[in-house]
């Protein structure tokens, strides 16, 4: 594999995927439409990073516009394409559904069309546990996901499927690796782990929804950028569940952060968002087995490593906007 396009790739997870791929001397040709979801600032500290490197190329470019992909396509030959470009975040779909289908279900259409119309053969989409939505943890491949609490993982569904349409209409080799709960070193800014940092730190308070006994399965981003380089093998089409299979509640997390941080959070209790669930927790085995990946970093350790980039970045992040 010569040249991989990465979409996102001023994204948290898109920028981490692209630093992977030219460590191992692979050319990147990213693509970012740089919107202000969150402050575009860290978006631009991230393609900093990536624009040092000779192997990486930038394009300016949004997803859903299909005469802006063909024309990026015509002018590379791209081995394989790692879709990272979405609209994430439960809550924010609920007030804006209509962006989350235009980026997470036209933008991957998109793509799909221009790899059918330039031969190429591989295409990774990022996908996300939020689709396992209530099932019984913890999640598998193999379960249930028809039913998304959100307009979020509900686009991302479609996406899927139209995945399976392209595999099975014109032979694309798919990989779905399926995200739980990222954090890591400039991580999104709208992600609790980033944002109970910078409040604790700065002495301001930090809300929970429920009762802070929630469980996520916090995966660390270079964990997750190493799963996600593993799909690129030949699968034909399989869908991978990339977490730490080790869910811990929010509440622990806090006090890790007030640990190391060594102050005390000011926490506001707020009911729990409809579209929420309590707990996630990856089911691995298959992962383990087919992609011979696995998480090796725990939630100490991450977290230990989050706070020392907010540290030795504090002056920046705290010009960010909240």
């Amino acid at each position: 594999m010569k040249t991989v396009l990465v979409t996102g790739c001023a994204g948290f997870i898109g920028w981490k995927v692209s630093e992977h791929l030219l460590s191992r001397n692979i050319k990147v040709v990213g693509l970012d439409n740089m919107n202000d979801y969150y402050d575009p600032l860290l978006k631009d500290w991230r393609l900093k990073k990536l624009n040092g490197d000779s192997n990486f190329r930038f394009h300016m470019c949004d997803i859903a516009s299909f005469e802006s992909l063909r024309r990026i396509f015509a002018s590379y030959q791209i081995d394989a394409v790692i879709n990272l470009a979405a609209r994430a975040g439960v809550r924010a779909s609920v007030e804006d559904p209509w962006v989350y289908l235009d980026t997470n279900t036209k933008g991957t259409l998109n793509l799909l069309e221009c790899c059918k119309d330039f031969n190429t053969p591989k295409f990774v989409l990022a996908s996300t546990s939020s689709l396992y939505a209530n099932n019984q943890m913890p999640f598998r491949e193999t379960d249930q996901t028809d039913k998304p609490l959100a307009p979020y993982s509900a686009t991302k569904k479609a996406a899927e499927a139209l995945c399976y349409s392209y595999h099975f209409l014109y032979g694309i080799d798919i990989s779905i690796p399926r995200y739980f709960t990222v954090y890591g070193p400039a991580g999104r800014p709208d992600m609790s782990i980033f944002i109970f940092i910078k409040n604790i730190d700065n002495g301001r308070p930090i809300t929970v929804f429920g009762d802070g006994k929630q469980q996520r399965d916090f995966s660390y981003v270079d964990d997750i950028a190493t799963g996600t380089l593993k799909c690129l093998q030949p699968f034909g089409y399989e869908i991978f569940n990339l977490g730490n299979d080790h869910p811990v509640e929010l509440m622990y997390v806090i006090n890790l952060i007030e640990e190391m941080l060594g102050k005390k959070a000011v926490i506001n209790f707020k009911p729990r968002h409809p579209a929420d669930v309590f707990a996630t927790w990856a089911h691995i085995e298959k992962s383990r087995d087919k992609l011979d990946w696995y998480p090796t970093t725990s939630i100490e350790e991450g977290i230990k490593k989050t706070i020392e980039w907010y540290i030795e970045n504090r002056e920046f992040v705290n010009k960010l906007r909240d």
